[in-house]
């Protein structure tokens, strides 16, 4: 289960907004339990006084890291460092790396070549090479438009499907299309079907980012019956919905 896989959490206080790390802390939790929490910075720094509250509310540790030389990340050391003690340690299975910083992409080949989870988040700017060295990354954008959309909205039913169409998301191109069509043809059966749910697993470990929320919706199948370009077959077994699909003729 999910719930059983213990994460450290390691947030790179210089490259991240303060704001909606709740948010951020509730997505972590959906993939593992955040036994360790720490975040890097120099906190003698007036900028980041306003992380004071949002570290005691989610009991997150802060980490002093002084900037020894002017123009240089000494936070970037500070948290490789640590997260290499940890990983020694064996006292988790997974990391989460939160940072928009391309400087942790050998981090993240490291810890899974040692056979650990990476979830990375970050912001949309964050470099290919470091959302490709992750098994997931998930951008703080999308988290952010999902706790506006509850703000302003509440949890409608509409909203368990769809994000606001206020809420900036990328457009379904066709080499997304396409992605998701090869993807089905993988693992498609003698007639074309698919389980969504390997279809899901499959579209993560080709593209890290890919993530239903970057274009709207909550959930793989809408984002999926939105395109027109696939059938879909929902077949219920007991309390369990099966859902299919395969690329249209």
């Amino acid at each position: 289960m999910e719930s059983d896989i213990k994460l450290a959490v390691l947030i790179d206080g210089d490259n991240i907004p303060s704001a909606h790390v709740k948010e951020m802390m509730e997505e972590i939790a959906k993939y593992g339990n955040p036994t360790i929490k720490r975040i890097y910075a120099d906190w003698t720094k007036p900028t980041l006084s306003k992380w004071k509250n949002v570290l005691l509310e989610n009991a997150i540790t802060p980490i002093q890291q002084y900037s020894y030389t002017t123009g240089k990340n000494a936070t970037d050391s500070a948290m490789i460092i640590d997260a290499m003690d940890v990983l020694y340690s064996e006292k988790v299975n997974g990391f989460c790396l939160v940072s928009s910083d391309s400087d942790f992409t050998r981090l993240a080949t490291r810890l899974r070549e040692a056979g650990m989870k990476v979830i990375g988040i970050g912001e949309k700017k964050t470099p290919a090479p470091f959302i490709a060295a992750c098994d997931k990354f998930i951008y703080i954008e999308i988290l952010r438009q999902r706790s506006d959309e509850i703000i302003d909205n509440g949890p409608s039913d509409a909203a368990k499907s769809k994000l606001s169409k206020k809420s900036e998301v990328d457009k379904i191109t066709p080499s997304v299309i396409k992605l998701i069509s090869t993807t089905v043809s993988d693992l498609a059966d003698e007639d074309g079907w698919a389980f969504l749910g390997d279809v899901g697993n499959l579209l993560q470990k080709k593209q890290p980012n890919f993530d239903s929320r970057n274009y709207g919706f909550l959930k793989l199948t809408p984002l999926i019956k939105s395109i027109g370009s696939f059938e879909i077959d929902e077949i219920q077994k007991g309390k369990l919905k099966l859902i299919y699909v395969r690329n249209k003729k």
